[in-house]
This record gives C-alpha cells, sequence and structure tokens, in this order.
C-alpha cells in the first residue's frame, strides 16, 4: 500500500532531495533540468501552491510527483506552463501506477501536457513530439555538418542571411552567458509583443513568472541556474534565449528575435552559432521543446516524445474526471479546430493565472481572440 506525504518543496528533507537527485541522474528521460528538486524549489519560492508528493512504500521511498494543487483536487505540472517537460521520478523497479499515486496523494486528476514517462507509471496515451539538440559523442563541427546534409537549402539560405547581417550591420557576435540586465529585459519585452501578436496567452504576465526568471536570472552559481545566450549585430541585440540548465543541459523559455531584423531571419542565424558554441559552454544537449516543427527540425536532429493527457485517480471522482475529458475530447477539445484552440487557452489560463483578475482578462483575451479569428 502506497503512503504519500505531500510537501511544498522548501519543506523537502534534505535526504529525500538527494534521493530525488539521484533518481533523475540514473534514467536519461529525466535529464531535464525541470524535472528536479531545484527547479521545484525555485517554483516553491514564488508560489504558495507548490507541492511535492512523496511517495512511499513499507518505509521506503519510491518516487517523487512535483505539482500545483488546483480547485476540485486537480493537480498540474509544476511551473506550468514554464514546464515543459514533467512527471513522475522513480526507478524503473518502483512499479507505480499513476492511478493509485493520485489516490493516495489525495488528488482527483493530474493534468500533463509534455510528460516524461519512461517506467510506463502513466501508461499509454496521446503522445506529440519535441526537439533536441544532442551532440552526444560528436563535437559541434560534426554535428553542423548533420545539419547541413539533412536541410542543404535551408542551411545554404542561412549562410547567406548570416554574411548578409553581419555585411550591413556591423560585426556579429554571440555572447554566452550574456549577463545584461537590459537584454533580459527586451528579450522578455519581445516575446510579449510575439505573444500579443499571434493570440497566445501572456504567459509572462503574472508576477510569479516574472518572479521566477528574474530569480534564476540572477543565480550564475552550482550546476543548475540560469542561462542566456545572445546574438548581437553591430553591438545591437538581434536575437536570444533565456532559460535554465542543469550540468550540460539547457532548456530555454525564452526565444525572441528582434522585429526590426525580421528580414535577416536572426533567429535561424542564432540557432547555427549556438550549436557552435555549445562545447565552450559545457553543454551536451540544448533543448528546444515541442512545436514549431517547421524551423526546429532543421536544427535538432533528435527527437522526444511526451504525453499530452490528463490521468486521474483510482476514485468514484477521478472516474467522474475521466468520463468529463473523454466528453471533451469528443467534442474536438483535443484537436487543431477552434474547440480545441479555445481549450488549450483556457487549459494556460488556469495554468498560469492564480488571481481571478488574471483569469478573467485571460479569459476576455481568449474570447475575443476567437472572435478576431471568425472574422478574419
Amino acid at each position: 500500500m502506497l503512503d504519500v506525504e505531500t510537501l511544498h518543496p522548501r519543506d523537502l528533507a534534505e535526504a529525500d532531495v538527494r534521493l530525488w537527485r539521484e533518481m533523475a541522474a540514473a534514467e536519461p528521460a529525466f535529464a531535464s533540468p525541470l524535472l528536479g528538486p531545484d527547479f521545484a524549489r525555485a517554483v516553491g519560492a514564488v508560489r504558495d501552491d507548490a507541492r511535492v508528493a512523496v511517495i512511499r512504500r513499507g518505509g521506503q521511498t519510491l518516487g517523487f510527483l512535483p505539482h500545483h494543487r488546483r480547485p476540485g483536487a486537480m493537480a498540474r505540472a509544476i511551473g506550468s506552463p514554464l514546464s515543459d517537460y514533467h512527471g513522475l521520478v522513480s526507478r524503473a523497479e518502483a512499479g507505480l501506477d499513476a492511478a493509485e499515486v493520485l489516490r493516495a496523494a489525495d488528488l482527483t486528476a493530474y493534468r500533463y501536457t509534455g510528460l516524461i514517462d519512461p517506467h510506463g507509471v502513466f501508461g499509454r496515451g496521446e503522445r506529440k513530439t519535441a526537439h533536441v539538440i544532442d551532440l552526444g559523442g560528436t563535437d559541434a563541427e560534426a554535428y553542423l555538418e548533420a545539419v547541413r546534409a539533412a536541410s542543404p537549402k535551408k542551411i545554404k539560405n542561412w549562410r547567406r542571411l548570416d554574411s548578409k547581417l553581419e555585411r550591413e550591420m556591423g560585426t556579429l557576435e554571440l555572447v554566452a552567458a550574456d549577463r545584461s540586465r537590459e537584454a533580459f529585459d527586451q528579450l522578455i519585452a519581445w516575446k510579449r509583443e510575439q505573444l500579443e501578436r499571434t493570440g497566445v496567452h501572456d504567459f509572462l504576465r503574472p508576477d510569479w513568472v516574472r518572479g521566477l526568471l528574474l530569480d534564476l536570472f540572477q543565480k550564475q552559481t552550482g550546476p543548475f541556474r540560469g542561462l542566456m545566450i545572445n546574438l548581437y549585430a553591430g553591438g545591437q541585440l538581434v536575437a536570444g534565449h533565456f532559460g535554465v540548465r542543469l550540468d550540460g543541459v539547457f532548456h530555454p523559455w525564452i526565444a525572441s528575435t528582434s522585429p526590426a531584423h525580421g528580414e535577416w531571419s536572426p533567429g535561424q542565424i542564432f540557432l547555427m552559432r549556438a550549436i557552435a558554441a555549445m562545447p565552450g559552454l559545457g553543454l551536451r544537449h540544448y533543448d528546444l521543446g515541442p512545436g514549431h516543427d517547421h524551423y526546429k527540425g532543421a536544427y535538432a536532429l533528435s527527437q522526444v516524445q511526451i504525453g499530452d493527457g490528463t490521468a486521474t485517480a483510482a476514485t468514484m471522482a477521478g472516474r467522474m474526471a475521466h468520463s468529463l475529458d473523454g466528453v471533451m475530447a469528443l467534442a474536438g477539445s483535443r484537436g487543431a479546430g477552434p474547440v480545441g484552440r479555445l481549450t488549450r487557452r483556457m487549459d494556460a489560463i488556469a495554468s498560469v493565472e492564480l488571481t481571478l483578475g488574471g483569469r478573467m482578462r485571460g479569459l476576455v483575451d481568449a474570447f475575443a481572440n476567437q472572435a478576431q479569428r471568425r472574422g478574419g
């Protein structure tokens, strides 16, 4: 029988923190900085509803499920929507089942959008693809040669744009790690403009998100810390990534480019130069996450399959939640149409907005965006 103790990340015993790190290190699929105790603690510093379910059986600790406990005993991935990867970290031999874990943790359901589940705790479900730049045992030049071989036309165009930008705007310089607060603020501003322009919910608006990003930007020591890589042309910032790293794994959240330099496609130029800089930064794994296959796939020669769905508890409330999820799926909540888009928008609002005012504003923006799409 499972025994689950649910704690705020700051209240985890150091022995459990060490064990969590050991479990993550033992399984390559858990290498992301988003899956360890350091990320859970960083989120816990800005959100009081951060929780970790410490799963035990017979006094032995078997695994850790970081989450936010939301209304209705619904659990969401800790740090969502910044937690592009999430899941239950355990050893393969633990033999855990998600429905039983949720029941023992007094949770009705667990909503996931980027599930990492190498041990099959959550069973089979819908999958989507995330993109990874993984140098593996090769050097950066060999990797770039493989990129060129896979997409010769795209890389030829990149070389043309790279030369054109340098010729017309001045010397290109990749700064890594960039410590400029001005550049950090500019990347955030460009990203927020992009979110508004594309009709995506502004996940950077809430105070807790801005606080988390700033805390990580200011943390520059230890294996877990923030990292910003930027490209400058003639001294002007034109593109950059900001995110979090753990040892040799980097997961950027913010990918921004200067709207004024769009004709040179600075995002493409940035990625090729960032790949070349990985060994000097001690990076072997550069995670681009899911979505935007049309450009990520050209640079990320490796893919990871992640889960998207809802796990429910082995309880009456859990079965009701499962039935409701099935009805919503039949209505198109997981499709590419208007119902699917609105469902994903509502899901993002529920994840990131902690105040009634923030949720109401998000809903107004969501319906306005849907009306604009219909009008277009």
